[in-house]
């Protein structure tokens, strides 16, 4: 009886693998398969393995999270009273861990991942990759030290790891790329650029492996995250990130192109999903390049880009939408519209749970109501953009909140404050090399000192800042600097320094001018006014 039983078993469990690897893969017969051999009571090893099985399927496949999650929850319990059988135990750990943190129970998440990671003490790769999960879900809730702690672990094992070294890069990569990740959103440029080389190195090691270093060992040691190509691209995003924050936009611009042009041909071989992520995430940051350096039109066009990617896929127009709404809201600011700034980015703020959005945009819109002399509205979000209760613990928005109170109080002339605010900001943004928020914070502090009457204090200002701006290059932040250069000057009698800034300035605006015109005229420039329904393209 017992040898007929393991008969069944094994031959639903063989069925079920020929379902799911048939073309078009038939996933219902593969389950109802996979249920019936729980019905003949199998070994506790392939009753937990089948389990992990139907709660895979059922994941990848169903909207039934709830069946999944009773099957991933079996597997876990069964094969703690396993001994040897790691690689049901963890993936079922990480699986589920996984389904309640996308559900909303990361509390429940958290502590599973603790209680697989101690059992995993003597299993080198699973527990790598359970403190990298859980370094993921520390991440999101902006636990600094928490993440130091866990990746400085993980890097270890990673070091003492003798698997093959294709597994052994790849596991480099997956931890380099949080930590510089990491690093990058919390606006440690600076602090990030030797894990960025790292991370570079790594990938072009990653890329001259021979097909046999990239396979695991064991099945159980198979952690390949993404395909070498993708991971290309993926490194060049992040350097685009740091390019951007850093005030390198040629450089941005260079990578940029050239992941691209590697995603246009990865989509004519497998037009994975991911490979819309990443495209979106590189037009944003080309998006954002384009306005700083004056490119108006240029930014619109991308903009259109990016909607035209959002059309028709729901779920990626559900994670990027407020970033949308940012991208537009600034294309706005560019554009001189006041409207359509405040506009957007109260829309951003309405459909936006990340912190980080959602501080950038209350600063922005704090630097719209300066602008158009709004003070009670500036009031209304004050506690919003205090450096000391910001809702993030980034570095580089703290040290752009100290500019943006600098600009009300040179707005408001209180100048001594002004000088406060942005000295503060200055010495921030000088310890990370955030290049463009020391540029603008240098000729603000010459304009205030311009204002007080010290010319040559000012000069000493603007000057270095003109410098930065044009290695940059941030055209508005040039014409600003040219126009407080020009009245330096006249001041000093310097008559062919005074004429080079008179030009300079007239260049810069005519430039800005033009592009003006040309971005106005563009189709794509009534998106400033959408925030909901279809896109008017």
């Amino acid at each position: 009886m017992a040898k007929s039983q393991d008969a069944y078993y094994l031959s639903l469990l063989a069925l079920a693998e020929r379902f799911r690897t048939q073309e078009p893969a038939n996933i219902k017969a593969c389950v109802q398969c996979l249920q019936a051999v729980l019905t003949f009571n199998p070994p506790p090893k392939v009753e937990a393995r089948t389990h992990l099985q139907i709660g895979n399927l059922l994941t990848m496949y169903t909207n039934n999270i709830q069946l999944a999650r009773n099957h991933l929850d079996q597997a876990w319990n069964l094969s703690m009273n396993i001994a040897g059988f790691d690689d049901v135990r963890f993936e079922a750990a990480s699986e589920l861990a996984k389904l309640y943190e996308q559900n909303g129970g990361g509390g429940k998440a958290k502590p599973l991942l603790k209680r697989a990671i101690e059992l995993s003490q003597q299993n080198i790769f699973w527990h790598c990759r359970l403190i990298f999960q859980t370094a993921v879900l520390i991440l999101e809730g902006k636990s600094t030290s928490d993440v130091h702690q866990l990746l400085g672990q993980a890097g270890q094992l990673i070091e003492q790891y003798n698997g093959r070294p294709g597994q052994k890069e790849h596991l480099k990569v997956f931890h380099l790329v949080l930590q510089v990740y990491f690093n990058l959103s919390a606006g440690q440029v600076k602090s990030v650029k030797p894990g960025l080389k790292q991370l570079q190195q790594s990938i072009q090691n990653i890329t001259q492996l021979s097909e046999h270093d990239l396979l695991a060992s064991s099945t159980s040691e198979m952690f390949v995250w993404l395909p070498r190509e993708q991971l290309c691209v993926l490194v060049y995003l992040v350097s685009v990130m740091h390019s951007m924050q850093a005030g390198y936009m040629d450089k941005a611009q260079k990578y940029t192109d050239k992941a691209l042009s590697q995603i246009e041909k990865l989509k004519a071989e497998d037009n994975k999903g991911i490979l819309h992520s990443l495209q979106l995430m590189l037009l944003e940051h080309i998006v954002m390049c384009h306005l700083v350096m004056g490119s108006k039109a240029q930014a619109i066009r991308e903009i259109s880009k990016i909607c035209l990617l959002l059309k028709n896929n729901e779920k990626l127009f559900k994670l990027h939408r407020s970033q949308l709404h940012i991208l537009l809201a600034v294309y706005s600011m560019s554009m001189n519209n006041a409207e359509a700034a405040e506009l957007q980015f109260n829309a951003a703020l309405r459909t936006s749970q990340n912190n980080e959005l959602w501080t950038f945009a209350n600063l922005n819109l704090a630097v719209v109501y300066l602008r158009c002399h709004r003070e009670r509205d500036f009031a209304s979000i004050m506690n919003h953009i205090n450096p000391d209760t910001l809702p993030t613990q980034s570095h580089g928005l703290r040290a752009a909140s100290y500019f943006v109170q600098g600009l009300h109080a040179f707005f408001t002339s209180r100048h001594n404050d002004g000088k406060r605010y942005l000295r503060e900001s200055l010495k921030m943004a000088n310890s990370e090399d955030l290049n463009r928020l020391t540029s603008c914070s240098l000729v603000l502090l010459g304009h205030i000192f311009l204002a007080l009457g010290n010319a040559r204090e000012a000069a000493n200002m603007v000057t270095p800042a003109m410098q930065l701006a044009s290695k940059i290059p941030d055209l508005h932040l040039q014409l600003w600097a040219s126009a407080i250069l020009k009245d330096l000057y006249r001041q000093f009698g310097d008559v062919a320094h005074e004429q080079e800034s008179y030009q300079n300035h007239y260049n810069f605006s005519q430039t800005l001018l033009n592009d003006h015109m040309t971005a106005s005229q563009l189709h794509e420039h009534r998106l400033v006014s959408w925030t909901d329904g279809p896109f008017p393209l």
